[in-house]
């Protein structure tokens, strides 16, 4: 158990990425740094944390912040339920007297945090020894051990994480930890590893028997659902709608066009037949000027593809249609916080 964490600690002296959160031992910005690298890689969460700290320094400013300034700040790494959690968390903490947490259970109970969180936290801010299991770990451990237990199975999930706490050193648990999941990133990777210049190569039980390819095992295949988006993007003089998404759904508290979802692909001619848009029009469509702007663009999220169509829809600026939705300048739009999705629309066709 000692020589597996020698060999992985040693790696780690040669081939640890620089990172700006390595460089410090504040509780914060390693939790910020934590939560952005969920579901994200390095290379594209780096830029994002240094916007996120240089806006929102320390957990007072966050605290304080207001949840668009905090969502257009994130806007564009997706998954943002993890960002309001960020800004509720902050506000606890704030609230508790603003000291971030130093314990285990302090940290384990902010809104947001996990297991592999929480223990990568107090490992690396506080060097408490505590084992980090993520998607590195698992890999690596699986591969080693040579273990064809799901991975995503309540008794695979408690068999891993006993090895992981077994081969913790806990004499060292933030070099160590740092060292694991690095090592699962950069050497021991999901495809081709390279497994001749590894250092576990002698003792790895995976490699051994071929076996590589076939670890870490899940047991679950996710079911990819397919969505349709109809979007109008209106234009009213200088003026255009917008709304803000609500709970229950992909997107929440992010803004966009009035849209409508479909089972399947819509024609501007039943778009324009549509009791929604006639809803929005008073009845009117026969009147109004519409046209496809962006047919079919696909957005692939984790459980989900989208295939969304944009359209322009022209009034007059004294319009009283789309009255239920927010009339803004069309360029106050870049003020709020929206999708990926409709960031690229605008780049596109709107402030291109």
């Amino acid at each position: 158990m000692e020589q597996f964490a020698y060999i992985i600690e040693n790696w780690y002296n040669t081939h640890k990425r620089d990172l700006p959160w390595r460089r410090v031992s504040d509780p914060y910005l390693i939790w910020i740094s934590e939560i952005i690298l969920q579901q994200t890689r390095v290379i594209q969460g780096y830029d994002y944390f240094m916007r996120f700290t240089k806006s929102f320094p320390t957990v007072e400013a966050l605290a304080c912040a207001s949840e668009d300034e905090v969502m257009k700040v994130w806007q564009g790494l997706g998954y943002y339920s993890r960002a309001r959690n960020l800004h509720e968390a902050a506000r606890t903490v704030w609230a508790n007297g603003g000291k971030f947490p130093d314990t285990y259970e302090g940290v384990r109970a902010l809104k947001g945090v996990g297991d592999y969180t929480a223990a990568a936290i107090c490992s690396i801010a506080y060097n408490l020894p505590y084992a980090v299991v993520d998607g590195n770990v698992y890999r690596v451990l699986s591969r080693w051990k040579g273990l064809e237990i799901p991975v995503d199975t309540t008794e695979g999930k408690k068999i891993f994480a006993k090895l992981a706490n077994d081969l913790l050193d806990r004499e060292n648990p933030s070099v160590y930890n740092q060292a694991l999941m690095d090592f699962g990133a950069l050497q021991c990777t999901p495809q081709k590893p390279e497994c001749t210049a590894c250092p576990l190569a002698t003792t790895c039980e995976a490699y051994k028997n071929a076996k590589t390819d076939l670890l870490p095992i899940k047991s679950h295949k996710v079911k990819v659902s397919v969505r349709f988006f109809n979007y109008i993007y209106v234009r009213a003089g200088e003026y255009t709608y917008i709304y803000q998404r609500p709970a229950g759904d992909i997107w929440h508290n992010l803004y966009e066009f009035p849209m409508i979802e479909t089972e399947q692909e819509l024609n501007e001619d039943e778009l324009l037949v549509s009791s929604r848009l006639n809803e929005w029009v008073a009845g009117k469509t026969a009147s109004v000027s519409l046209r496809c702007l962006d047919r079919n663009v696909k957005h692939v999220l984790s459980h989900r593809v989208l295939y969304a169509t944009f359209y322009e829809l022209i009034l007059p600026e004294d319009t009283s249609a789309f009255a239920g939705f927010e009339r803004v300048n069309v360029d106050d739009l870049k003020k709020y916080p929206v999708s990926r999705l409709i960031d690229r629309f605008l780049k596109k066709f709107v402030f291109s």
